[in-house]
């Protein structure tokens, strides 16, 4: 009777070690795509995504054990659509809202960003004190973004609408935009694609406060648990470590 248990024991214990590898084993088969938008922390070098976000991500990646992993570069909208309905989809940089908290299941925060109202330097007709002041200019904005969003909310009434952040940002160098809802890092990359000085050319004219935010990474409903409990773990060891801070150039917290 002793040993039909031990080798009941055994034959239990092989079987759940067996599940349990062939759990870890499909897990790390996982194909995980990556979708962002071109920004100051992402960016398309020789046909790849670079920049300090999508390094951090590549990292999260490894760290997790996710071998088959690729990311691309999108128009925001289209991003933001296929990490809601396609399952391992991560999208990252994506700013939580409480009109996005139910959407996602958020794997990491990279950092805090705000937005600030820019505007030509030479364009002295154009003066913002308030929030209020702002909505008499032309706003450029991106489509299915978080800063068309909140101004809709605000009540601007003009938006107009681009699918990218550099088709935006030459609009307001055109004069076919009076303003633009940008972080700092971004006009900054932004000025330097465009060949122009910052100083001379854009003027800080509010910051929107309301609009202060977490970026993170993020899959939609349709991924499952365990994957995004794996990109978690791994992020937050990324983060104890210093991982995080090192490659966004971003304080410890």
């Amino acid at each position: 009777m002793r040993l039909a248990f031990r080798l009941a024991h055994g034959v239990h214990a092989l079987v759940f070690a067996l599940a349990s590898a062939c759990a870890g084993s499909a897990a790390q088969a996982q194909a995980i795509r990556g979708v962002t938008e071109e920004s100051g922390f992402t960016w398309l070098s020789a046909g790849r995504v670079s920049g300090p976000a999508s390094e951090v991500v590549a990292a999260t990646m490894q760290r997790a054990g996710f071998t088959d992993y690729r990311a691309g570069i999108y128009p925001w909208a289209r991003a933001y659509e296929m990490a809601l309905q396609e399952p391992n989809v991560l999208i990252f940089m994506i700013a939580r809202t409480p009109q996005r908290e139910d959407k996602f299941k958020w794997a990491g925060e990279f950092m805090r960003i705000d937005y600030h109202l820019y505007k030509l330097r030479t364009d002295t007709e154009v003066v913002v004190r308030t929030l209020q002041d702002a909505k008499a200019y032309s706003v450029g904005v991106l489509r299915g973004d978080v800063r068309e969003q909140y101004l809709q909310s605000q009540g601007f009434k003009r938006l107009v609408v681009s699918a990218q952040n550099g088709d935006n940002f030459r609009k307001l160098l055109h004069r076919q935009v009076q303003l633009v809802p940008m972080p700092e890092r971004d006009v900054q990359q932004q000025c330097e694609e465009s060949h122009i000085d910052c100083a001379t050319m854009l003027e800080k004219v509010y910051t929107l406060d309301g609009l202060s935010t977490g970026l993170f990474m993020a899959y939609g409903r349709a991924t499952p648990d365990e994957v995004v409990a794996r990109t978690r773990a791994a992020f937050e060891k990324l983060k104890a470590d210093g991982t995080l801070a090192r490659l966004m150039g971003t304080p410890a917290r």
